[in-house]
């Protein structure tokens, strides 16, 4: 292309010029990772139903989600005996579910008891033992350092904690309106890649539009969300994210914002519903835009801080929990299952009577799932989930 074609097409932010083109060597094969975070704590109970519990139904007045009724399309549908999806999410990932291609972990998060987004958040992106937490790096950070020639790529603002310790990875903001925001360091980034080229002097002067156009487009930052994206914007964004990753990333981070749901949540219509119709709809176009053989060679796996409490709050809505639940999907994920391990939904089981318990400890599940995609050493594991105790649910 032209000079003045260059210049136009970094201004409008197309990632497939900037990082996602195959003018970039194409790694090795080897299996893609992508980290879906929900910033706020979603209610994990009106997203997998435990529509088989009486509690279930009489903790939640106002928002539980209705038994599976033929004919009803705001009834939850059958997953097993126990368990039911939110009709919502029945179009984006009811298929996955039936080709096996999705699975969901119930009472999985942390040992972390603050109920605290920000605490958590740090808690889960560190990815280190609850007596030992440095946050001089993150688990995706040791994870590429560990695997190396898998070039990490975070979808979010600025660096995430996540990726900390890993050296300068990339990151792109899914917010600005459409367009692709690059903060300093990764203006910097840019820059280097066309430096000596032909190119050098437009792509300076592109990113330097680029930086003057993103002022005027940053949103304000939501507190819980820490600047994640929303639902919606996740929603469009799906397809972009999957010619970055196909063509050049192998391990990528996105965050989600939007899910501290305190008042009026909603039930199988509303705030939450609206929330994961959108990122249903995102996940779906990530699968669709990685293509069958692509999307066969990737696994995305979804979580949040923690999940809310069991009860509705006096607001229609829940607050501050434990427990969540975990989704993982992918080609060759052995899904169409509830995995890990369970306990029967009542208030006898609610931990401190209020949550869900944890009994699938997120850096154990994480590090089974590692082990069994990339084939980790007891050593190399223990770099990135120290003293983790790896549980293999065989996910993969």
């Amino acid at each position: 292309m032209d000079r003045r074609q260059f210049l136009l097409a970094l201004a409008a932010g197309v990632p497939a010029l900037t990082l996602g083109g195959k003018v970039f060597a194409t790694p090795p094969s080897s299996p893609r990772f992508l980290l879906v975070f929900l910033r706020g704590g979603y209610d994990s109970n009106n997203l997998l139903v435990p529509y088989s519990s009486d509690f279930y139904h009489e903790a939640r007045p106002t928002i539980a989600l209705a038994r599976p009724a033929p004919g009803d399309p705001l009834a939850v549908r059958v997953l097993d005996a126990d368990w039911g999806l939110a009709p919502v999410l029945n179009d984006s990932m009811g298929s996955l579910w039936d080709r096996r291609q999705l699975a969901f972990i119930p009472f999985a998060g942390t040992d972390d008891l603050s109920r605290s987004h920000f605490e958590t958040q740090d808690d889960i992106e560190a990815g280190e033992a609850s007596d030992a937490r440095s946050y001089g790096s993150g688990f995706m950070g040791r994870l590429s350092t560990v695997l190396r020639g898998m070039p990490p790529i975070a979808f979010t603002d600025a660096l995430p904690l996540t990726f900390r310790g890993a050296g300068d990875v990339p990151n792109i903001s899914l917010k600005g309106g459409g367009k692709a925001v690059f903060d300093e360091r990764q203006a910097k980034i840019l820059a280097e890649m066309y430096k000596g080229t032909s190119l050098q002097s437009a792509a300076t002067e592109g990113l330097e539009l680029r930086q003057q156009v993103a002022q005027d487009l940053q949103a304000e930052m939501v507190a819980a969300s820490r600047g994640a994206v929303n639902a919606r914007g996740f929603a469009q964004q799906g397809q972009r994210m999957a010619t970055l990753m196909r063509d050049r990333f192998r391990l990528g981070f996105v965050d989600v914002g939007g899910w501290d749901t305190h008042v009026n949540q909603g039930g199988a219509t509303g705030q939450l519903a609206n929330n994961l119709d959108n990122l249903g709809k995102g996940l779906a176009a990530f699968a669709d835009g990685l293509g069958e053989a692509e999307w066969n060679d990737t696994v995305v796996v979804v979580v949040s801080e923690f999940g809310r409490t069991f009860r509705e709050n006096g607001n229609k809505g829940t607050d501050h929990g434990h427990g969540t639940v975990y989704w993982v999907l992918g080609g060759k994920v052995a899904g169409g299952r509830i995995a890990g391990r369970q306990v029967a939904v009542s208030a006898a089981n609610l931990l401190q009577n209020r949550d869900y318990p944890v009994l699938n400890n997120y850096r154990d599940v994480l590090a089974g799932l590692m082990r069994r995609m990339y084939g980790l050493s007891d050593a190399d594991l223990a770099k990135v989930f120290p003293r983790a105790s790896a549980r293999d649910l065989q996910l993969v």
